[in-house]
């Protein structure tokens, strides 16, 4: 592993840390003051109507409060050498026909034909009842579509 490598994994477990303390501390409080609770509970010593949220807030008050967590400063990371790149390839640009706006491609063209005859085709087969049972449109042109290019 490069030194890089390994300051960034050690800089990013210390913020793990640092941010999993004020959680424990969260749990450690609901433990001690649940213990509290339970043992004031048994021995008929709460205050009457007092509840589990209301005795959490006073016993959280008087339980001492954590360090501070701090997060060390980044280290300060040495400047990478500069790299010599190579320069980009270039490219060789291939003129395209101008395209009329509105005006379908050559390929399009071709396409709309072959939809128009295979319409023309599948409306005859149809009338003479020669469109096997079940088949559709779509299909019909599928297939058309294929035979015709």
């Amino acid at each position: 592993m490069t030194h890089i490598m390994k300051m960034a994994l050690a800089a990013s477990m210390l913020a793990g840390i640092g941010t999993a303390a004020p959680a424990f501390a969260a749990d450690n409080a609901m433990k001690v003051c649940g213990a509290k609770y339970q043992a004031a509970k048994t021995a008929k010593t709460l205050p009457a109507g007092q509840t589990w949220s209301q005795f959490l807030a006073q016993c959280r008050a008087s339980l001492p409060k954590p360090a501070a967590v701090t997060v060390p400063a980044k280290p300060v990371v040495a400047a990478k050498p500069a790299v010599v790149t190579k320069p980009a390839p270039t490219r060789v640009a291939v003129a395209k026909p101008p395209k009329t706006p509105g005006q379908p491609s050559p390929a399009q063209a071709a396409m709309y034909a072959r939809e128009r005859q295979c319409g023309a085709q599948y409306r005859a087969a149809k009338a003479a009842g020669k469109v096997p049972a079940g088949q559709t449109w779509p299909q019909y042109w599928s297939a058309c579509n294929k035979r015709m290019k």
